[in-house]
């Protein structure tokens, strides 16, 4: 892997921010140059929160350029919809299938500004969509925070860091005492990617 850039987008709360760190961590733990820029309007109230994570052997600028992203990976659907356009044709888009309205999206108590299926708008996009039951599988695991490291799991398999970088890396950023459970998420996100193969659609 001679580079990768990769956006990460969602709301305040799900742990985006969190996942950049983990993954700018393995990426520098596997020997790479790493640089991140990070917008977080409202984190903590449900805003809208983006972060750049570049990856390669010099890396000049933390921001990706439109249409530059190798993959996008998005918490919720809207989000990934509002940030396609940074993905190139090639790409590939992972998306939470959650749906998440911010306060933007309230106009006297009707969600108007949001889309209509926003996966369908996605697809036509581009042509490497994986949808991803984050929430689900993070509720069989009994801990429903932890859907972050889940999509992580599913990062993974794109990028092929090796994975003693990422165990580290998610011991060493997630809180501590939710380490076990947060692994037990990053596997099986890696594992549904892994039966997913081939259906990137």
């Amino acid at each position: 892997m001679n580079g990768r850039d990769i956006l990460i987008v969602g709301v305040g709360g799900q742990g985006v921010l969190l996942a950049s760190e983990v993954l700018s961590n393995a990426a520098l733990d596997a020997g790479f140059d790493v640089k991140k820029s990070e917008v977080h309007g409202m984190a903590q109230r449900g805003g809208v929160v983006s972060s750049h994570v570049r990856m390669g052997d010099r890396v000049h600028s933390p921001l990706i350029p439109e249409g530059r992203a190798d993959v996008i990976l998005a918490f919720e659907q809207s989000e990934a919809l509002r940030w396609i356009h940074f993905v190139m044709p090639e790409g590939a888009a992972i998306v939470n299938l959650k749906t998440l309205i911010p306060p933007i999206a309230l106009l006297k108590g009707k969600t108007a500004a949001y889309p209509e299926n926003p996966m369908d708008s996605i697809r036509r996009r581009i042509s490497r969509v994986l949808a991803v039951p984050a929430g689900e599988i993070a509720a069989g695991l009994g801990n429903q925070r932890v859907e972050n490291a889940v999509l992580l799991g599913v990062l993974s398999r794109f990028l092929r860091l090796p994975e003693p970088v990422w165990e580290a890396a998610l011991r060493n950023r997630v809180p501590r005492g939710t380490e076990a459970v947060n692994l037990r998420a990053f596997q099986a996100g890696a594992e549904f990617e892994k039966e997913s193969a081939g259906r990137h659609v």
